[in-house]
C-alpha cells in the first residue's frame, strides 16, 4: 500500500512539472510571435512576412521526443504510433498533410505561369533586344527561348477517344511512350480486374483548341507485370515494341516483341500484320533494342547479374556475367556499345566486338552511390546522363569517364524512374517519387520549371511523361505529355 502511494505521489509530481514547462514555453512563444509580428509589420507589408515569422519561430522550438508542434496553432500535440486507430495524428499524416498544401499552393502558381520567367532578367522582350544587339548568338537565343516556353506551358486535359468508353473510366495509365516520330503513344494500362492492357494513341489530333486523340482496340492481354518496354525497329521504324513480361505462378518470365499490327485500325492498308515473337527469358529488368549496324536485329536484356544478347532472326545469345543486377540499358548508335547500368551504382558499356568468353569487353566504367535507374546517351555519343535511387542526376564524360554537370532537385528512394533528355531544345525532364514533374537546362542544370501532379501525392500515382519536340507529327509543336490515372493531359508551349 505504501508502495502505489508513493507511485502516485509520484506521477502527480511529474505531471504537475510537465504541466507547469509547457505553460510557461507556451507564453513565451506566444511573446516572441508578437514581437516578431510587430517587428515586420514596422518594418514592411509584403505578403511574405507570415511565412517568415512562422519558420523563424518553427526552428527555434525544441523537439520533444513523442511529441509534435504545429506552428498554427502554437502549441505541442502528442504522437501515437501509426496503427493507432484512435489518433490520426502520425508523423506519416503529418507529412502527407504538408505535401498537399505544397501541391495545392503550386496549382494555384501554375493558373499565373504565364507571367513568370525561368530566368532573372529574362524576359521575351529582353531576349529579343539582345538578340538585335548581338550579346546572343543563334545557339543561345534558341536555347533561351525554349526556356522561355517551357515557363509558359499550360496544362490542357486531353479528351481520349475509344470505342470502349468504359474501360477508359475504369483503367489507370501506368506507362506512356512515345515513338521516334512522336505521333503515336503506346500505353500500359492496369485492369479494374486485374492484369494489365495495351494500347497505341494516334496523336495525330493533338491540336488546339481541341486536344482530342484515338485510343485504338488492341487484341493482346495480359496478367503479368511489365518490368520494362522499348520500341523495336524490326520490320521498318518502330514496328513493334519489346515487353518484359514478370513470371507468374509456373510461367516463367518472357521477352515478348508485339508488333503494333495486331492493333486495330492502327496498320496503314495492304500492311499485313506482323508475328508476335516471345522469348523465354526469365527475370529481365531492362531491355534495350539496338539501331547498331554492328548488332542488327538484336535486342538485350538485363537480368540478375548478367546481360543476355539475343538476334531476333538466328536466336544466337550471347551471354555477359556481371556482379550485380542490371536495371537499365541502351545501345550505342554509331560506338558498338551497350551501355548498363546496376544495383550496386556501376554503369558500365560492352563491348559488342568482343566475345563473352573475353576478359575485355568492359570499355568504360562509371560509378553512382547509389542503384542506377536510367542511362541516356547523348547524339554526339561523348557523353551519358545517368539518375539513381538517391535521387542524384549526373552528366558523364565518357572520354575523360569525370561527372562535368549534377541536376539538384531530383526525389527518388527506391523508384524505377526513367529520364527523359532532349537536346533539340536544351531540356531534361524527370518525374520524382513524389509525384512532380521536374524540368531542368541541359545547358548549366538550372531547374526551369517543377510541376505538380494534378491528384494528392502517392506512390500508386506517380505520372508518366513523354516530351517531344513534334507532338503529333512532323508538323505538331513541342509539348510534354502526362498520364496519370484515368486522365491525360497536355503541357503544350503556346
Amino acid at each position: 500500500m505504501h508502495k502505489s502511494s508513493w507511485q502516485s505521489r509520484r506521477h502527480r509530481r511529474r505531471g504537475q512539472r510537465h504541466r507547469a514547462w509547457f505553460r510557461r514555453h507556451g507564453s513565451n512563444e506566444r511573446n516572441d510571435a508578437g514581437a516578431q509580428q510587430s517587428t515586420q509589420g514596422s518594418s514592411d507589408g509584403r505578403g511574405e512576412a507570415p511565412s517568415t515569422s512562422s519558420t523563424a519561430g518553427n526552428s527555434s522550438v525544441p523537439d520533444l521526443p513523442g511529441y509534435y508542434f504545429d506552428p498554427e496553432k502554437k502549441r505541442y500535440f502528442r504522437l501515437l504510433p501509426g496503427h493507432n486507430n484512435c489518433n490520426p495524428l502520425t508523423k506519416e499524416s503529418i507529412r502527407q498533410k504538408e505535401m498537399e498544401r505544397k501541391r495545392l499552393k503550386l496549382l494555384e502558381e501554375e493558373k499565373q505561369q504565364g507571367k513568370k520567367v525561368a530566368r532573372l532578367g529574362f524576359n521575351t522582350s529582353s531576349l529579343l533586344q539582345k538578340s538585335k544587339l548581338g550579346f546572343l548568338n543563334a545557339t543561345s537565343y534558341c536555347r533561351l527561348a525554349h526556356e522561355l516556353r517551357v515557363s509558359c506551358m499550360q496544362r490542357k486535359k486531353v479528351q481520349i477517344q475509344s470505342s470502349d468508353p468504359s474501360a477508359l473510366a475504369s483503367d489507370q495509365f501506368n506507362l506512356i511512350m512515345a515513338d521516334t516520330n512522336s505521333d503515336r503513344l503506346f500505353t500500359v494500362n492496369d485492369v479494374k480486374v486485374g492484369g494489365s492492357k495495351y494500347g497505341i494513341i494516334s496523336l495525330h489530333g493533338l491540336k488546339t483548341p481541341t486536344f482530342r486523340v484515338h485510343m485504338h482496340e488492341n487484341l493482346y492481354f495480359t496478367n503479368r507485370k511489365v518490368n520494362a518496354m522499348c520500341w523495336a525497329s524490326l520490320n521498318h521504324l518502330d514496328s513493334h515494341v519489346l515487353l518484359c513480361l514478370m513470371g507468374i505462378a509456373e510461367t516463367p518470365g518472357c521477352a515478348t516483341l508485339l508488333p503494333t499490327s495486331l492493333f486495330v485500325s492502327n496498320h496503314a492498308a495492304g500492311d499485313r500484320p506482323g508475328m508476335l515473337c516471345s522469348f523465354r527469358i526469365p527475370g529481365a529488368w531492362s531491355c534495350a533494342w539496338s539501331l547498331n549496324i554492328q548488332a542488327n536485329n538484336c535486342f538485350s536484356t538485363g537480368l540478375s547479374r548478367r546481360v543476355l544478347v539475343t538476334s531476333v532472326v538466328t536466336g544466337h545469345r550471347q551471354s555477359f556475367g556481371t556482379s550485380s543486377d542490371v536495371l537499365t540499358q541502351q545501345f550505342a548508335v554509331t560506338a558498338p556499345l551497350l551501355f548498363n547500368g546496376c544495383r550496386s551504382g556501376e554503369i558500365f558499356a560492352i563491348d559488342l566486338r568482343c566475345q563473352n568468353q573475353g576478359k575485355g569487353w568492359k570499355a568504360t566504367r562509371l560509378f553512382h552511390d547509389s542503384a542506377v535507374t536510367s542511362v541516356q546517351i547523348l547524339q554526339e555519343e561523348q557523353c551519358l546522363m545517368a539518375s539513381d535511387m538517391a535521387g542524384t542526376i549526373k552528366l558523364w564524360d565518357l572520354r575523360t569517364t569525370k561527372c562535368i554537370r549534377q541536376y539538384a532537385g531530383h526525389v527518388n528512394e527506391y523508384a524505377h524512374l526513367p529520364l527523359h533528355v532532349h537536346e533539340e531544345e536544351g531540356i531534361l525532364v524527370a518525374v520524382g517519387q513524389d509525384c512532380y514533374t521536374r524540368i531542368w537546362s541541359l545547358h548549366d542544370g538550372q531547374l526551369l520549371r517543377t510541376i505538380p501532379s494534378p491528384y494528392p501525392t502517392s506512390k500508386a500515382d506517380i505520372p508518366s511523361v513523354a516530351f517531344s519536340s513534334r507532338l503529333g507529327g512532323s508538323q505538331g509543336a513541342p509539348g510534354l505529355l502526362m498520364a496519370v490515372r484515368q486522365d491525360l493531359y497536355c503541357f503544350s508551349y503556346s
